[in-house]
């Protein structure tokens, strides 16, 4: 069911935003709320089926302009490395990307160990290595749109990464796995947010909401907690809020900051994270 347009729009925005993973969900949910107040929305998939008929649901909605469509698979770097070449293509102005698709702990995705094309373990892959050399692709052109932000979609399940086995070749939990990968998206995005100034681009994570009814939380879970419209509000405010500006670093618990795994705060174990990530994608530091 296509989302409503909000009866009380926020402020017109001219904006460009990138919401990853918005042919489902709640990145779908978000690009349709962004379109109807005014922002010039990117749209991500994997599907090129289901990215048409989401572009061409928001356009109907909202009487906006057909959103631009990039199509590409978050498990292939080389996939990332091309959806970044072709967002600067698109447009010379971004303003907020949003990193929010991702894998579950288990279906549809499975809850054996699973390797990327790459030959990361999957959920390590998707969740965050794709999210994180997006960001370094993309951060020259957001620098350029100042002031951007940066919003990574993680979650209140996070678990201590264990340096020794980053891809979970020993005894492998999907669940593990994914709160992992969580925290590694969350201490990677506190890292480059002590890099790059505030006032340029703001980085910050958040658990949007617990068990919304997406797909991957019914077809895994099988019920939900929160709803849909939990997870856009507070996933919005991270996007839009001007009260926000120059905040940066930080992790959020829907629409309050909260505080992280402690080993987000670790400055040893963040350093090495981030210098194991750079090599695992490829990319020069920052």
């Amino acid at each position: 069911m296509t989302p409503s347009r909000p009866s009380t729009p926020s402020r017109p925005s001219t904006r460009t935003v990138l919401v990853t993973g918005s042919t489902d969900g709640l990145g779908r949910a978000l690009a349709h709320r962004l379109a109807a107040e005014g922002a010039t929305v990117l749209l991500h998939g994997r599907d090129r089926g289901k990215l048409d008929r989401t572009a061409g649901e928001i356009a109907d909605a909202h009487g906006v302009d057909r959103p631009a469509t990039l199509c590409a698979d978050l498990a292939e770097l080389d996939q990332v490395r091309a959806l970044a070449a072709e967002v600067r293509a698109t447009t010379d102005r971004l303003h907020v990307l949003v990193n929010n698709a991702g894998i579950g702990a288990g279906e549809p995705d499975g809850r054996t160990r699973r390797i990327s094309v790459d030959g990361h373990e999957l959920r390590f892959a998707v969740n965050h290595l794709a999210g994180f050399l997006l960001s370094l692709e993309l951060l020259p052109l957001l620098r350029a749109s100042a002031p951007a932000r940066i919003v990574n979609v993680a979650s209140a399940g996070q678990e201590e990464i264990d340096f020794d086995d980053l891809m979970l070749t020993g005894d492998y939990d999907g669940t593990s796995a994914y709160c992992r990968s969580k925290l590694a998206q969350i201490a990677c995005g506190m890292e480059l947010a002590a890099r790059v100034p505030a006032g340029e681009v703001t980085v910050n994570s958040l658990h949007p909401s617990t068990y919304m009814p997406t797909k991957m939380v019914l077809q895994e879970i099988g019920y939900s907690i929160d709803s849909l419209e939990d997870g856009i509000a507070a996933t919005h405010r991270l996007v839009t809020d001007p009260e926000l500006a120059g905040t940066t670093g930080r992790y959020y618990d829907r629409l309050r900051e909260a505080r992280a795994h402690r080993q987000a705060y670790d400055l040893r174990a963040r350093a090495e994270l981030w210098a194991r990530c750079l090599e695992l994608v490829g990319h020069a530091d920052v």
